[in-house]
């Protein structure tokens, strides 16, 4: 079934980006603004105005608006499916409209006909039909162009554009650097835009947890995480799903003396009551707080009876069989 879906625009301030972009994961940020929102902290403490309701499907309830500094991109969740999030970015100064992860057609063409924009570029993490399903209808609708990882181009449908680790791309002028984050699929990547400080992680990284390993391996999926974590600490991570809820009361069960994992566990309880967004997240909190990134974690290891000798990619891998048996 099929619901009405409703967003949650977060405008973020971003700078043109001047020159080519290093290769990660040594990139710096331009000089800039914070985001007006970084994190949930200071989410919870913004006032928001409530317009109208919106999605069954994940609880988000209210398309929020939050504005106050100048902005040329604005970025929109769309709730689809059970539990996914796909992206709308629409740059404000030309009216290109791109969209992260399409897992179906219809919350997209709605969002877009409430706004009576076009769509101009498909960007896809990976090839999982949770994140590529509305790609061919979508492009054939209107015209946009696909982008994905080259090792990926049999498998992501519709794809025009075939990108490697390490390329640049321009959205409109904002530049994205193209990172490949292997460990959940072999061909995942992620678009990180580093003048404004946002990545947009698929099922690689999630609030408080990581992606499955279904293709790759622990190293890998460890490999992919640090480099994640190796951006600047207040970088916004737009991942693929709603269920940062269900991953914080794994993460307290094997952490519970972690005071920052408290704090953010409140702030996470308090948006779904409200049935609020816990996205976007920061590579602050989850360095503090995502059980998967801290595999050396004295507590964790101790509640998972890890021995001090497990490497960490061993250590994620027992850390992912005990939330699958949680």
């Amino acid at each position: 079934m099929l619901s009405k879906v409703f967003s949650f625009i977060v405008p973020l301030p971003c700078s043109r980006v001047r020159g080519k972009a290093s290769r990660l994961p040594s990139i710096k940020k331009s000089g800039f603004g914070k985001h007006l929102l970084y994190g949930l902290g200071n989410l919870a403490l913004t006032p928001i105005k409530l317009l109208r309701g919106g999605s069954h499907l994940l609880g988000v309830s209210h398309f929020c608006s939050i504005s106050g500094l100048d902005s040329s991109l604005i970025i929109e969740l769309v709730p689809c499916l059970h539990d996914n999030y796909a992206y709308l970015l629409h740059d404000m100064d030309t009216g290109t409209v791109g969209v992260v992860d399409p897992s179906e057609a219809l919350p997209i063409i709605d969002a877009l006909s409430r706004r009576n924009q076009n769509l101009t570029y498909i960007l896809s993490t990976h090839h999982h039909h949770d994140h590529t399903g509305g790609n061919v209808e979508l492009k054939a609708r209107y015209g946009a162009k696909v982008i994905g990882c080259g090792k990926d181009k049999d498998k992501i449908p519709g794809i025009d554009i075939s990108l490697c680790d390490g390329d640049t791309w321009m959205f409109a002028g904002h530049q994205v650097v193209v990172m490949e984050t292997p460990g959940h699929t072999e061909g995942h990547i992620s678009f990180y835009f580093p003048g404004f400080g946002a990545i947009f992680t698929g099922d690689t990284l999630l609030s408080l947890s990581c992606g499955k390993i279904f293709e790759g391996n622990s190293d890998q999926m460890l490999a992919s995480l640090q480099r994640i974590m190796s951006l600047p600490d207040d970088t916004a991570i737009y991942c693929g799903h709603e269920n940062t809820l269900s991953n914080l009361k794994f993460a307290l069960s094997i952490e519970p003396q972690n005071k920052e994992l408290a704090e953010y566990g409140s702030q996470v309880t308090h948006l779904r009551r409200k049935n609020l967004p816990t996205i976007p997240t920061t590579v602050k909190k989850e360095k503090d707080c995502n059980p998967f990134l801290r595999a050396t974690s004295t507590e964790i290891r101790r509640s998972l009876r890890i021995p001090d000798a497990v490497s960490e990619a061993e250590a994620l891998v027992m850390i992912r069989r005990a939330k699958e048996s949680f």
